[in-house]
């Protein structure tokens, strides 16, 4: 496994109003967001590289303005096509 160490000065995560801990968790789960939407990761790595369950970051996807899912027409048809009558 591979770690990545990002430097940043301490008046950061007080400007951000939250602890160090914090802010770092939060820069996490954007880092991971952000290459889930772009299509770089799954939502299980994001997850992983957020470090949180595969659901919690499902569940925090609309918080960060990030589709859970992102399928065309077609996808999302072959998805629902049981549910139609």
């Amino acid at each position: 496994m591979k770690a990545m160490q990002i430097e940043y000065p301490e008046s950061w995560s007080a400007a951000a109003g939250s602890s160090p801990e914090r802010f770092e968790n939060e820069a996490r789960m954007a880092l991971a967001m952000k290459f889930f939407e772009m299509g770089r990761l799954t939502s299980g790595q994001a997850a992983q590289l957020a470090g949180v369950s595969r659901m919690a970051f499902l569940f925090n996807c609309p918080q960060w303005n990030v589709p859970a899912v992102n399928w065309d027409a077609d996808e999302l048809a072959a998805e629902f096509k049981p549910f139609r009558s």
